[in-house]
């Protein structure tokens, strides 16, 4: 199929994408495509003007002192890239190097990405184990939404109308900290049908004294194993928080994996994660 007509712009600054979003209420946001014009192919979505952000500079790169700061137009191959980002969260890098393929990687953006909130993509489990902050900018000014409370349903994300994500900050690990992500791709799309980032925080004496344990494609959007979290810091014994990986999540089935398939992936990958997150925790 083909989408219906819409009309097309490529602002050169962040605020002329604003005032275009905010003179056009069924204008949509295009920062690389690979999500929404599929979507628009088979009707699912049908937007009256596409705001590419693609030559938008203030919105690209990324910079790391205490902190990491990457523009939402940063495509997945610059942070696969970026030496610095290997050096200092090689986890990033680790994430995106299963996503798609070259072509992906070379078009798609991690702000896309984020703001899609597709329910089996790659960075929304990352960025929530990592405890990520997302910077949005939009009619009403600037805010900051934690990665927490962003992913809010199945393509379904806390940017509200005429808000543009700009920026995406990214804490660095603490001494002792190691993260890791694990994933079951689609044999067709190579989305998640399971992927899990995990965060493991080890005291002094080497005991694990946080974690932090996300999913995607398991539900309608990424969510935190809490239940998982809870019992590798209280007994810090990998098997049974890995045990405990899919309790209290909200799973769902499909013609290729059913829930109790979606629940087992979940309790795999999440053993897989923590204990290459452990190890790199020392």
């Amino acid at each position: 199929m083909y989408p219906n007509n819409f009309e097309y712009a490529a602002p050169a600054t962040l605020q002329e994408a604003l005032d275009l979003l905010s003179q056009n209420a069924e204008a949509k946001v295009l920062a690389g495509g690979h999500s929404l014009l599929p979507m628009m192919k088979i009707r699912l979505a049908n937007p009256g003007m596409l705001v590419d952000l693609r030559k938008i500079a203030e919105l690209k790169g990324i910079q790391v002192d205490g902190e990491i700061r990457v523009g939402a137009m940063t495509t997945y191959a610059e942070l696969e890239r970026s030496e610095e980002l290997r050096q200092r969260l090689p986890v990033i890098a680790e994430c995106v190097n299963v996503i798609g393929d070259p072509a992906v990687r070379n078009r798609g953006t991690i702000g896309g990405s984020l703001a899609h909130a597709d329910p089996a993509a790659d960075m929304p489990a990352l960025m929530l184990a990592l405890e990520a902050q997302m910077r949005v900018r939009g009619p009403n000014g600037e805010r900051t939404i934690a990665a927490a409370d962003f992913f809010v349903d199945m393509l379904q994300s806390a940017l509200e109308p005429g808000e543009i994500l700009t920026e995406i900050v990214i804490p660095l690990l603490p001494q002792g900290a190691g993260a890791a992500y694990e994933k079951f791709k689609h044999p067709a799309s190579g989305y998640a049908v399971v992927g899990v980032a995990a965060v493991v925080q080890r005291g002094d004496g080497g005991q694990v004294s946080a974690c932090r344990i996300a999913v995607t494609g398991a539900g309608p959007r990424a969510q935190r194993a809490r239940a998982a979290e809870e019992a590798l810091v209280s007994s810090g014994n990998l098997e049974d928080a890995a045990a405990k990986a899919a309790d209290g999540l909200d799973l769902i089935g499909d013609a290729f994996a059913s829930e109790e398939f979606r629940a087992h992936l979940t309790r795999v990958l999440t053993r897989r994660a923590l204990k290459r997150a452990m190890e790199r925790a020392g």
